[in-house]
């Protein structure tokens, strides 16, 4: 006689959960004493040049539903396309410009800003150039491995459509997920869908 199967509810994965923020912005959830502040708090200091801006959006899942846990790492250069590095350029780039920046979506709302100078078009070693973006790493929960996306601007057209990454989207209809809305002088919004049919572009790296 064959045994009865006892099928359970499948338990919610929280791949990230509270840990990602208690290793990496404890200050944030009260945690003080391990950093004077948590790193990554803005990718420019006083005196960067170029247009300041502010980004938001939130992250959505496949469902619609809001992450409110949701950490994003983001990497860009300044306003005049180059990158700080130990390198010859080091002495080019804005010394004001650090590029990099933690950002955490709030508890409750979900909501996430970057306030930043928007980046200039960079050259590839290789030859051409491209469009002002900025690339993201996206952890939280149900997320097995940090996701790699980028934000571009919507009113770079004439970049955008010369830049050789954004060219490489087969699917040219899912590019404008990749495109920050401009909504006010120097304000954007960029939501970051993880499933269905607006999905993010996201980048194998």
């Amino acid at each position: 006689m064959p045994q009865p199967l006892i099928r359970l509810n499948e338990t919610p994965s929280q791949t990230a959960g509270p840990y990602v923020h208690i290793g990496l912005t404890p200050n944030l959830l009260g945690n003080g004493g391990i950093f004077p502040q948590d790193l990554g708090l803005s990718p420019i200091r006083d005196g960067a040049l170029g247009e300041r801006i502010s980004i938001t959006g939130q992250v959505r899942d496949g469902a619609g539903m809001v992450l409110r846990d949701a950490l994003i790492e983001s990497w860009q250069a300044d306003a005049a396309g180059l990158y700080p590095a130990p390198n010859e350029t080091r002495g080019k780039a804005d010394p004001n410009v650090t590029g990099w920046a933690r950002i955490v979506a709030d508890f409750d709302s979900g909501d996430w800003r970057l306030d930043t100078v928007k980046p200039g078009r960079v050259a590839l070693p290789q030859g051409g150039v491209m469009a002002p973006h900025i690339s993201l790493w996206l952890v939280a929960r149900g997320i097995n491995i940090g996701l790699q996306t980028r934000i571009y601007f919507e009113d770079e057209e004439a970049a955008n459509a010369a830049c050789p990454v954004l060219a490489r989207i087969e699917h040219k209809a899912r590019i404008p997920t990749l495109l920050a809305k401009r909504t006010a002088p120097g304000q954007y919004r960029f939501d970051i869908v993880l499933q269905g049919p607006d999905e993010t572009v996201f980048f194998d790296l």
